[in-house]
């Protein structure tokens, strides 16, 4: 794990290059450029707003735009960066097969660049607290703590995600029923405490909805909790372990595979 995070950092201006490619790519030809990178989470804020706010009228969370926009963030780079480096080795093969090409590197350029697109949104949000009045604690000093946490996560988890799809293609498939499911066992429409007390313990069971509680407390709430900061690191280091050196075991045999 050690060696290819130092890796990464040797490449890392091979890594920002292809980063910078990627969101110009992502973007070329569109009217709205990157603009699409504010308004993909306000769309889906507008659309669950109306559904779970007003629709079914059932919430009762205060500030629920700002609520949802909080939760949402954090899981559009999380459900992105999943479906985009999942595939990202099997879609850049050819750099592999031909080349000594760093293949942990593809799964960091997919995590990076919609770290990138978060960083840009999380402006929009600050915003549209200001506007409604809502107070800005002193725990946002913890927000970069929270960022490289869920990077490093997702880091770990495309590693293993992308080398195990190299063998097995069906991993990308699975992947994109598991994001649907996982949204729903996130606290992200609906508040933590509508969840029954017998079933309180998934929510520090699950890393995603952990990474959900803890945006939501440090920019609604002004709260830091460290065991949630505890259990995240634990998670984190956990999901990189066996990342890499799942990646490690394969990666001899990834271009053979190719």
């Amino acid at each position: 794990m050690v060696e290819n995070l130092k890796e990464l950092y040797k490449f890392r201006a091979l890594l920002m290059a292809l980063v910078t490619r990627h969101l110009h790519s992502r973007y070329r030809g569109s009217m709205l450029g990157l603009f699409w990178t504010l308004l993909n989470p306000l769309c889906l804020m507008v659309v669950y707003t109306l559904v779970f706010h007003y629709y079914l009228r059932g919430n009762s969370i205060p500030h629920y735009e700002i609520f949802l926009f909080c939760g949402l963030l954090p899981w559009i780079w999380f459900t992105s960066s999943l479906a985009e480096g999942t595939s990202s080795i099997v879609s850049s093969g050819h750099l592999i097969t031909k080349s000594m090409f760093p293949a942990h590197v593809l799964p960091a350029v997919s995590v990076t660049t919609n770290f990138c697109n978060f960083l840009f949104s999380i402006p929009l949000l600050f915003l549209f607290m200001f506007f409604q009045g809502m107070a800005f604690h002193w725990s946002l000093l913890a927000l970069p703590i929270v960022f490289f946490l869920q990077l490093f996560f997702l880091n770990g988890l495309t590693v293993l995600l992308s080398s195990v799809n190299v063998m097995y293609r069906d991993v990308q498939h699975i992947v994109g029923n598991i994001i649907t499911l996982l949204f729903f066992l996130n606290p992200i429409v609906y508040a933590p405490s509508v969840i029954p007390e017998r079933f309180q313990w998934t929510l520090y069971a699950n890393p995603c909805s952990l990474f959900t509680i803890t945006y939501q407390q440090i920019i609604l709430d002004g709260v830091i909790a460290p065991e949630k900061l505890g259990l995240l690191f634990v998670y984190v280091f956990g999901v990189l372990v066996i990342g890499h050196n799942v990646f490690n075991r394969l990666r001899e045999r990834l271009a053979e595979y190719l």
